[in-house]
């Protein structure tokens, strides 16, 4: 059986947006912090997308949670 989506030009706009949009003030800054914090300098970068800024952000996160877990 197959199953057939209905394209949401909305959804997929959104979501492209998303992908490229540049990251926020607030990303930045946080991002810069949690970098400097977890020893990483080189995992912050000026030109990154906003989704990307915020997957890197989660893995410092978690890094750090686990660095202070020990």
């Amino acid at each position: 059986m197959q199953v057939q989506r209905k394209y949401d030009a909305k959804t997929f706009l959104t979501a492209k947006t998303f992908l490229t949009e540049q990251m926020t003030r607030a990303q930045g800054l946080r991002l810069k912090r949690l970098s400097e914090e977890a020893y990483q300098p080189a995992q912050y970068a000026r030109d990154l997308s906003s989704s990307e800024a915020a997957r890197r952000i989660q893995v410092l996160e978690a890094e750090i949670e686990l660095a202070d877990s020990f």
